[in-house]
């Protein structure tokens, strides 16, 4: 997992600390150097890339398509750099990361292996205190956090595993050397989106795999393919126009939702449609009618569309009924596979469905169900991760008063938010695609720049205004709440259990904590609150206050 970096502590004063050097803490550090503020950032593993510095699994590859995927604040960046395919596979987007933080120079202002542990706002000073495991204890004006909405791993607690004699790994957490699953009997638990991507390469290479799945998913082809010079140049000509579509669109990519209804068509209608979306590829069904998240009876024809390409993929009848999904299609995250379905046709390939029979514990040779113990050289757990919160909680944030984020927010049973960006009771405290935000409905690094031109720009105002204190007013982080939940309710993302709604963690409180109003919608929401001066907002200037 790299070489630990061990390093003497350090005491220090700066304007902004910044957690994460993913693609948030990548661009948050450019903006804040450029506009001349003195920068931490802090990053656990020993390189930047965020979740795909970890995310090293067999088969992990984006599911944005790659033109969209990346930063357009720099036409020259844009221009630079050639994706090689469609959906890009990780080492690829970890090399593009690397790219990035070497073309501006963001290395020196990063302290790699370093964890925050714990942050905690003092109302004398009016200034943030952060610690880390290295000793480091600085103190800033403007405390950052670029954690990712999907970045803490999920390892289930299964009774026995430190009996386990084999091997065993997290998808989330992968060894940077290649596992050699060769002539091994390996277990897969979990069919989420890492599963997913992951059970096709190690079938591959595996003696025999064994796929424990709890929940099974919709997904659709990637239908990935190379890209040609000619497109990848008609793609740089039309940076503009990209950009333009990427920050003024619902979920920030090149597409747009279709404009009918489900049932506005005949069946035959309908299923040309859908076979030509499927054919496609990646998001396309998802965006094939303008009502599919919203229009019970018009999805549940989707979904049924979607379980007959299952039907017709999967050989075996008993197979294919066990990976047929029961849910609303699209209230997951949408997940595309390469021959995720079709890897159940080999014959060194079985699934098992815990929830018909749970597994009871991990034993030294393997894992046991209720119906009998199955032999492994090898676990993965592709178990996913505590979304939205889990990464925050991670570490021990204090606002004013010494309560701390968790409290507050009852340990995400009560999690309220002003734009998914800043919270009541942490003043300048920035929260980068945190709960309540957008981000995961979408093209994650569109959400990134619209979140980091945000914050810049309003730091930017409060330094200008000499303005101290910046904090989000209990009631209008109320109201965003309630318009957050008011919005979800309305469609079918809160009548499906998902890690979006955190049915993935034991124990965890349920709860929708996303912006489900498209990124377009929410980026002018933001603008019209910055316009106003920031509405909702406290300022609290050196000589006076604004309330």
């Amino acid at each position: 997992m790299g070489v630990s970096n061990k390093r003497q502590g350090e005491t220090a004063s700066v304007d902004a600390i910044v957690i994460g050097a993913g693609f948030s803490g990548l661009y948050m550090l450019y903006r804040l150097r450029e506009a001349g503020l003195s920068t931490r950032v802090y990053e656990t593993a020993d390189g930047v890339g965020g979740v795909w510095y970890w995310n090293r699994y067999p088969g992990a590859r984006c599911d944005s398509e790659s033109i969209c995927y990346n930063y357009t604040f720099s036409e020259e960046l844009y221009n630079e750099w050639s994706w090689s395919s469609r959906y890009p596979e990780q080492p690829e987007i970890l090399k593009y990361l690397n790219f990035v933080a070497d073309k501006f120079d963001l290395r020196p202002d990063i302290n790699f292996s370093t964890r925050v542990t714990s942050a905690s706002y003092d109302e004398g000073s009016k200034r943030w205190l952060i610690q880390t495991d290295q000793g480091d204890q600085i103190t800033a004006k403007y405390f950052i956090t670029g954690v990712g909405c999907i970045s803490t791993a999920n390892v289930p607690n299964i009774k026995g595993l430190d009996n386990f004699d084999g091997d065993w790994y997290h998808t989330g957490h992968w060894p940077h050397e290649k596992v050699d699953f060769t002539g091994k009997r390996v277990g897969v638990i979990g069919t989420g989106s890492s599963g997913i991507q992951s059970i096709p390469v190690i079938a591959k290479e595996a003696k025999h795999l064994t796929v424990f799945q709890r929940t099974p998913q919709f997904s659709v082809p990637a239908k990935n393919y190379q890209y040609t010079q000619e497109f990848l140049q008609k793609s740089k000509e039309n940076y503009h126009g990209m950009r333009h579509l990427m920050r003024n669109s619902v979920a920030g990519m090149a597409m747009y939702y279709g404009e009918r209804s489900v049932l506005e068509d005949t069946p035959e209608e309908r299923r040309k449609v859908l076979e030509a979306a499927w054919e496609k590829g990646g998001w396309a069904i998802l965006f094939a009618y303008n009502d599919l998240l919203v229009n019970e009876e018009g999805n549940k024809l989707v979904a049924e569309f979607v379980r007959s390409k299952i039907r017709e993929i999967v050989k075996d009848p008993e197979t294919a009924d066990k990976l047929v999904p029961d849910h609303y299609y699209g209230t997951k995250r949408a997940i595309i596979d390469t021959n995720y379905f079709e890897t159940y046709n080999r014959e060194n390939v079985r699934l098992v469905d815990v929830k018909k029979a749970p597994i009871e514990e991990i034993t030294s040779k393997g894992i046991r169900t209720s119906e009998g113990e199955f032999e492994l050289d090898a676990i993965v757990f592709a178990t996913g991760f505590d979304g939205m919160t889990g990464s925050l909680f991670k570490i021990d944030i204090k606002g004013k008063n010494g309560v701390s984020l968790k409290e507050k927010w009852e340990n995400g049973a009560k999690t309220k938010t002003y734009l998914g960006l800043t919270t009541a009771g942490f003043p300048n405290l920035f929260m980068l695609t945190g709960p309540e935000s957008p981000s995961v409905l979408g093209n994650m690094p569109a959400a990134i720049e619209q979140h980091v031109e945000w914050v810049i720009d309003c730091i930017n105002h409060l330094c200008q205004n000499e303005v101290e204190v910046f904090e989000a007013k209990p009631e209008a982080e109320e109201k965003w709440s309630q318009h957050c939940r008011d919005l979800a309710d309305a469609t079918l993302y809160t009548k499906t259990e998902s890690w979006y709604t955190g049915a993935n963690i034991e124990g965890k409180a349920r709860g929708f904590q996303i912006y489900v109003g498209g990124y377009d919608g929410y980026r002018k929401i933001c603008d019209e609150i910055a316009s106003k001066g920031y509405e909702g907002f406290s300022l609290v200037s050196k000589s006076s206050a604004k309330n």
